[in-house]
């Protein structure tokens, strides 16, 4: 238990001041927890599982519970647009990972982006040219990109991406998910 109090409560983003004063424990007694130095009882194991918001159980797994983890080999991505589609070409990572804050994609921009719109959505992007050349393109600026590059926005800001190079740019996305939007099989998916 003693990691995975630490985990779920930076997962949550709280300090320990402000989870001892969820639970009505002191500060002190949950750092001890947190490096095991001591064991909760069972009311503030409760009271723990309640102020992080999961349920009992997930205070005593294990920190690093495979289920948590997501691989994807190179060969396994889901292609989830045709080569044939015009636009972008889009291969999905971590689809297999369950409650998640980010959605990744391999993207594979095209060469001419102006007949592609404007694309925006709730939430945060955030693109990393793995190969090739790309420019990402909003309505009141370009922004040139080459491998290594990265450029982390607001998704609410139209935008969309372009490949410059001679082939098509290998470009990591990264979209943040937004708890507000509706929910769709992939929302973030331009």
């Amino acid at each position: 238990m003693i990691n995975r109090v630490r985990q779920l409560r930076k997962e949550r983003l709280l300090t320990l001041e402000a989870l001892a004063e969820r639970t009505g424990v002191t500060k002190s007694y949950l750092s001890k927890v947190e490096r095991g130095y001591s064991t909760p009882s069972i009311a503030v194991s409760v009271s723990l599982a309640k102020a992080l918001h999961v349920p009992l159980g997930n205070l005593f797994a294990d920190a690093t519970d495979a289920s948590e983890i997501t691989v994807t080999r190179a060969g396994e991505r889901q292609v989830l647009s045709s080569d044939e589609e015009p636009g972008s070409r889009y291969e999905g990572i971590a689809l297999e990972a369950g409650d998640k804050r980010m959605t990744p994609f391999m993207l594979y921009p095209p060469h001419d982006a102006g007949p592609a719109p404007f694309r925006d959505h709730p939430g945060e992007e955030f693109v990393f040219v793995h190969a090739g050349s790309a420019e990402l393109i909003f309505p009141s600026m370009t922004v040139p990109l080459e491998p290594g590059d990265s450029v982390y926005f607001k998704a609410t800001t139209p935008h969309k991406v372009r490949s410059t190079s001679a082939e098509r740019a290998a470009v990591l996305l990264l979209v943040s998910d937004d708890r507000e939007a509706a929910q769709a099989a992939h929302p973030h998916l331009p």
